[in-house]
């Protein structure tokens, strides 16, 4: 499973973790998640702007 993170405030996910609260549950894929995703803390990036950290 990969990690990636916001560039504009650093929030992480994590595709073990999913996002329960945006309504991805744990082991949702990073491709699945829409591409006008926008980030749940600063809402001011989209999917595009996150970068991969981590990989299992």
């Amino acid at each position: 499973m990969a990690k990636y993170q916001c560039d504009n405030c650093s929030y992480v996910y994590d595709e073990a973790q999913g996002c329960p609260k945006e309504g991805f549950p744990p082991g949702t894929a990073w491709t699945t998640v829409p591409d006008d995703w926008p980030c749940p803390d600063c809402a001011v990036r989209e999917k595009i702007d996150f970068e991969r950290v981590e990989s299992e």
